[in-house]
């Protein structure tokens, strides 16, 4: 039975004080910063999550959801409230030929499987499958398809939202609006995500995935701009990767095709490819969509998965973002990333993001620049996070933006200026459908040192 002050909390899942359950929940994927809560309710259906929000709301908690906790500073966190962990709303539910309804606590490792088996693929996914739907979906999302068709946030039909009330609604782009715009990305400040049906296309059987290694930034943005310009590659992006020599520029993209079609000869044409140091390899889709698990399975035997993950997210101007990478890389070593670490730049067409709290700069096409850094020592933590902090405000300064899902601290007025007008988007679907059992207090909370 739970222990005071929860005993009135009464749903058919589970509610933990255990300290191991405590520990869980008060750390996520950062492994920066740790928030304890004093309750974690592990649900197994919405009916649960209505009642934990309802019992949140009449006795004052705040109520955080927790998909994989793939966060990098506390967002996944609830100090002192209730953690409320959806990994049991996991269900994929029906698929036709052009949608799909998943539960918010499943993986979209686990959604592209059950897909694939009808020949059909969510249209963009993370480079890492191991996250959950409803949490990329409270955030954002973005992947290697995303110069096509935007974040996942904008490839959402419609929503089941439990609100600050406890009740459950459904909303769209037609039905409930307000809500529909103030949950995508909208770090659970409205309601909490417990389903999502989202649009399928036919999946490639077979990709073309080809590496080319350019010497400058420069050089590889030119390319990306051009690929972008000409829609060649299904997937595009970049990577800055420390070399023996200095630093590596690498194209990566792909051409998704289903025999008897093959990829155009032309895919090569102005590269610079040069087959003795560039790569080019025939993958099936799920193995290119799980390419990322090899990786990690190396971060698991070095200790790095493990280990702190000082990541910023930030997005540029195209203008700006020579100036930017230029000002972060001078100086910048190996040491500065972890032994693992890379920087991701690739660029996304601005019409195609469409979420209203998706923030992203006022330019025509912006960058993703994301350095994925892995810290030895908590020491090296909090300075990585120090450095984090200055890029942002470097960035701001050029008019980008943060994905504010790593590890650079907020304050409150950090978060006035990122939402912008949409702050009224939000504040009015909070007058609606409150009261405000959902967390991020004012925002959320400034990191603590490592």
């Amino acid at each position: 039975m739970p222990e005071q002050p929860f005993a009135g909390l009464q749903f058919e899942g589970t509610l933990s004080t255990d300290p191991r359950e405590i520990a869980y929940a008060a750390a996520d994927f950062g492994g920066i910063v740790s928030r304890p809560p004093s309750a974690v309710a592990r649900v197994s259906s919405s009916r649960d999550v209505s009642a934990v929000l309802r019992f949140a709301a009449e006795h004052g908690f705040s109520v955080t959801p927790r998909g994989q906790g793939h966060t990098g500073m506390g967002q996944a966190q609830s100090a002192s409230g209730i953690v409320l962990d959806l990994s049991g709303l996991s269900t994929v539910h029906d698929i036709s030929d052009d949608r799909v309804v998943v539960d918010a606590g499943a993986t979209w490792a686990e959604l592209l499987a059950a897909t694939l088996r009808h020949g059909l693929t969510p249209r963009v996914l993370t480079d890492y499958l191991g996250l959950s739907v409803g949490g990329t979906l409270s955030v954002g999302g973005i992947g290697g398809t995303s110069h096509r068709y935007g974040a996942q946030t904008d490839n959402v039909l419609s929503l089941d939202v439990v609100t600050g009330d406890g009740v459950l609604r459904t909303c769209s782009p037609t039905e409930a609006p307000d809500l529909f715009a103030a949950v995508l990305a909208g770090f659970g400040r409205c309601g909490v995500i417990v389903r999502a049906t989202i649009p399928l296309i036919p999946a490639p059987a077979r990709v073309r995935r080809i590496k080319v290694y350019y010497p400058t930034a420069a050089e590889l943005r030119a390319q990306q701009r051009k690929l972008l310009r000409e829609r060649r590659f299904d997937f595009l992006q970049g990577q800055i990767i420390p070399g023996e020599a200095g630093w590596l520029h690498l194209l990566d993209v792909a051409a998704f095709h289903t025999p008897p079609a093959e990829p155009d000869d032309a895919l090569l044409d102005g590269l610079g490819f040069d087959a003795a140091r560039d790569k080019t390899e025939d993958l099936s889709y799920a193995e290119f969509a799980a390419r990322l698990d090899e990786t990690v399975g190396y971060l698991e035997t070095t200790g790095e998965w493990r280990a702190p993950h000082p990541w910023a997210n930030l997005f540029l101007p195209d203008h700006a973002t020579g100036t930017f990478l230029d000002g972060i890389m001078s100086g910048l070593t190996r040491a500065d990333l972890g032994d693992s670490g890379l920087i991701l730049t690739y660029p996304v067409p601005a019409d195609v993001l469409t979420t209203p709290l998706f923030r992203v700069p006022d330019a025509p096409t912006v960058f993703l620049v994301a350095a994925l850094r892995y810290a030895a020592t908590g020491a090296a933590a909090e300075q990585m996070v120090e450095s984090n902090r200055r890029w942002y405000d470097t960035a701001a300064e050029l008019g980008g933006t943060s994905y504010p899902v790593g590890a650079i601290p907020f304050t409150e007025n950090d978060w006035r200026n990122h939402l912008g007008e949409a702050r009224q988007l939000i504040a009015e679907a909070k007058t609606r459908y409150g009261p405000r059992a959902t967390s991020r207090e004012a925002e959320p909370q400034q990191a603590r040192k490592p």
